[in-house]
């Protein structure tokens, strides 16, 4: 599920209001027939191993003074989920699966020896290492170069098969949402203003807003 809209409009005051990072005001966040808001927070831990999310700026959000290794096994012994040892061959397995080969080697760098490609590689690692249900992806490619956009993308959807991972993807960039996206919600003042298939929303879009987004991208509403 992609969610675009312009910046300000709400997108990722939306991503953290369902992870409960941040308080809803009103309605109800439902997640596995659970609606989150009115869990406590140990209630709540959980719903969270099993709801994941990768920010915009990787190197923003990777403890510098942790190896890959370390980075990657946090959430497993934050969660109980692994002593030590399973741990390391689960690390091992998450690395190769996100293409940060040989592992070994990767697993002893720190964040500020990676490129920016492979930084966003040790994010969705840790993010999937929980082998949660739900992913959040808060413009995940937005500061990565264009061909790594696209590899980082890729790996993103081969993921998703694998794993049968569930992304609701946020982005402006129309192309991005047209690429990964199976379905779009356009967001406009902070509510969701039309929702649906993907190519229903770019060939047929209904809400003004919708198509104001689109023309302002004339080459991509034609593709």
């Amino acid at each position: 599920m992609g969610l675009v809209g312009e910046s300000g409009c709400g997108k990722s005051t939306l991503s953290r209001t369902i992870l409960q990072l941040i308080k809803s005001t009103s309605g109800s966040v439902e997640f596995q027939g659970k609606d989150l808001t009115t869990l406590s927070h140990s209630a709540l831990q959980p719903y969270r191993r099993e709801m994941q999310m990768i920010f915009q700026d990787p190197l923003a959000c990777l403890n510098p003074m942790m190896t890959v290794d370390q980075i990657v096994a946090d959430p497993l012994f934050i969660h109980n989920l692994a002593n030590v040892e399973e741990a390391k061959i689960q690390v091992e397995q998450m690395l190769e699966k996100v293409g940060l080969t040989p592992v070994v080697e990767y697993g002893k760098r720190y964040p500020s020896e990676l490129s920016g490609g492979q930084q966003q590689r040790v994010a969705i690692a840790r993010a999937l290492i929980t082998n949660p249900k739900l992913i959040i992806c808060d413009e995940p490619v937005s500061m990565l170069d264009a061909t790594i956009q696209t590899q980082v993308l890729e790996l993103m959807l081969e993921l998703k098969k694998e794993l049968n991972l569930t992304y609701l993807f946020i982005t402006h960039d129309l192309w991005v949402a047209r690429f990964i996206c199976d379905r779009i919600a356009v967001m406009n003042g902070g509510k969701i203003v039309e929702e649906g298939e993907t190519e229903k929303i770019f060939n047929h879009p209904q809400h003004s807003y919708t198509q104001t987004l689109l023309n302002a991208a004339p080459l991509l509403s034609n593709v």
